[in-house]
């Protein structure tokens, strides 16, 4: 009980319950809860501390930078803090005023990421780069997902963020990882706008994921890498890392392209793989412990692929290929 009334008295003051209904949108970090809220630096950052400490809001380290964003909504503080929020009276003018400033920092966070990337001369949107049916693309990889909830999702190289915001609304849980603070910063945003609170990120090296092992009660149900390999120095060391962290009988899926010639666009965007040819892929899916499903072939300029797979059990049908026509088949 003494737990559960130290989490109300932590949230028992205007300041505080303000921060908790803005986290609701997503993470945000200390400058920007300052703009939006006017108050100093000194005063906000006992109150963000006051409901960390409380567990009401968790805090992760990005660099120099500190995001705060709503506790795991499976704990009972974070089930607390949305249950507080959502009995905040919808009219009430401060808070109001509070989500109009949020939506400009949004924009102006979007903007400023946007903006630095560009000036990098990076393409950050990859698939539009590429030419590629974007559209079908994500129709497609939402198929393989499977209908219903998906348990708890981590999304590899999540770049701008755009698998969690396809799949995060059937995710408990979604962790995006990324090298790239720009990116995340653009993921972060987008994240916010979709109100996906359940959606985190985490600054990460794709090699040494700092999650723990996988097993039978334990580790994420779906991993998603979507146009990170042919990145990879090493693909084969990333698909070994995934699988690592996802739960036995949990499912991998894998959007990459197939092997092609387009040689000048490759090193134009970096790639270190020209695609990779079936055999080589599914190779490296079974020497990384999965048991395959199949794949599904969306045309294009370059030919895409989405393969599946379950970590350390037995394959469910018959390894083969399909078309974007038929992958439902595929994938029961």
């Amino acid at each position: 009980m003494e737990t559960f009334l130290s989490s109300l008295r932590a949230a028992a003051e205007p300041t505080r319950m303000r921060i908790l209904a803005l986290c609701t949108r997503g993470a945000f970090c200390v400058s920007e809860l300052v703009t939006i809220l006017g108050q100093s630096q000194p005063s906000l950052s006992r109150h963000l501390r006051l409901l960390v400490e409380a567990g009401l809001l968790r805090r992760q380290q990005e660099g120099v930078f500190s995001w705060f964003a709503l506790a795991d909504a499976a704990s009972p503080e974070g089930a607390l803090a949305r249950s507080l929020v959502s009995r905040l009276p919808e009219d009430d003018a401060v808070l109001a005023a509070d989500r109009r400033m949020a939506a400009q920092t949004l924009s102006e966070r979007a903007r400023s990421a946007s903006d630095s990337f560009r000036a990098q001369g990076a393409d950050w949107d990859e698939m539009t780069a590429l030419g590629l049916p974007k559209s079908a693309v994500e129709a497609a990889l939402a198929s393989v997902a499977g209908q219903g909830r998906l348990g708890q999702v981590l999304d590899i190289g999540t770049g701008t963020g755009r698998v969690l915001e396809l799949l995060g609304p059937r995710a408990d849980s979604g962790l995006g990882v990324d090298a790239s603070p720009q990116m995340l910063k653009l993921a972060r945003t987008r994240l916010a706008q979709a109100g996906l609170p359940q959606c985190s990120l985490r600054q990460a090296d794709m090699y040494r994921l700092p999650l723990p092992d996988g097993g039978p009660s334990q580790g994420f149900d779906v991993t998603v890498l979507q146009m990170v390999l042919h990145h990879a120095e090493d693909p084969e060391a990333v698909l070994r890392e995934a699988a690592r962290v996802t739960r036995t009988g949990g499912r991998i899926i894998i959007v990459e392209l197939a092997s092609h010639t387009a040689h000048d666009l490759a090193e134009r965007l970096a790639h270190r793989h020209r695609g990779f040819m079936q055999p080589r892929m599914r190779s490296m899916l079974m020497d990384a412990g999965l048991a395959l499903y199949g794949t599904v072939t969306i045309p294009g300029p370059i030919a895409t692929e989405i393969w599946s797979g379950a970590v350390n059990s037995r394959p469910q049908t018959p390894i083969r290929s399909s078309s974007l026509a038929d992958h439902q088949e595929a994938h029961p």
